[in-house]
C-alpha cells in the first residue's frame, strides 16, 4: 500500500461493530452515559424488546440510559461471548445489579437481580444504527424503568 496517496480527511479506520458494542457497555458499566450515546449514528433504532421499548431519538436514549443508572447504580454486564458477522455484532451477556425496595419505616430491601441476555448491533460507518437487547423481563425488576418511558392512554 502506498500510504503517501492517502487522503487524511477522508480516510475512515474502520472499527469492528464487536469492538463499538463492547465499548459502550463498558461505558454504561462505568457510568459514562454521554461516551455511551456519541456511538450511535444520527439515525437508528433502540429497541429493548423485553420492556418494549424503541428510541430514535438520542436525547431519548440518553436518558434512558440515565433512568436506568439511576435505578440501578450498581449494575454490570459482562459480555460472555460474541459474534461478528460483516456490520452485526451479537453479544451474549450476564446482568447483576441490586434492587432496593421500599419497606415500612426506614427500612428498605436490596434483592439481587442476575440474568442472562443478548444484544444485536448494527454499524455503519463506525457508528450503530440498530442495537437490539433481548432478556427475560420478568427476572429483570425493570417495570418501574419501563413506565418512565411508555405513555398513558386514558380512555
Amino acid at each position: 500500500m502506498n500510504i503517501t496517496n492517502v487522503n487524511p480527511t477522508t480516510a475512515l479506520i474502520r472499527v469492528s461493530p464487536t469492538r463499538i458494542l463492547q465499548s459502550v457497555l463498558g461505558a454504561l458499566n462505568e457510568g459514562n452515559i454521554s461516551e455511551a450515546g456519541d456511538q450511535f449514528d444520527d439515525d437508528f433504532t433502540f429497541t429493548d424488546h423485553a420492556l418494549d421499548l424503541e428510541f430514535t431519538e438520542k436525547a431519548r436514549l440518553i436518558e434512558f440510559f440515565q433512568k436506568s443508572r439511576e435505578l440501578f447504580p450498581d449494575t454490570v454486564v459482562k459480555v460472555d461471548s460474541t459474534l461478528q458477522c460483516g456490520d452485526h455484532a451479537v453479544a451474549e451477556w450476564k446482568l447483576t445489579a441490586m434492587q432496593t425496595v421500599p419497606g415500612s419505616g426506614p427500612t428498605h430491601f436490596r434483592f439481587p437481580i442476575s440474568l442472562r441476555g443478548t444484544s444485536i448491533v448494527r454499524t455503519e460507518n463506525g457508528k450503530i444504527t440498530s442495537w437490539s437487547d433481548y432478556y427475560d423481563k420478568n427476572r429483570s425488576w425493570r417495570f418501574g424503568l419501563a413506565a418512565f418511558f411508555t405513555e398513558w392512554i386514558e380512555s
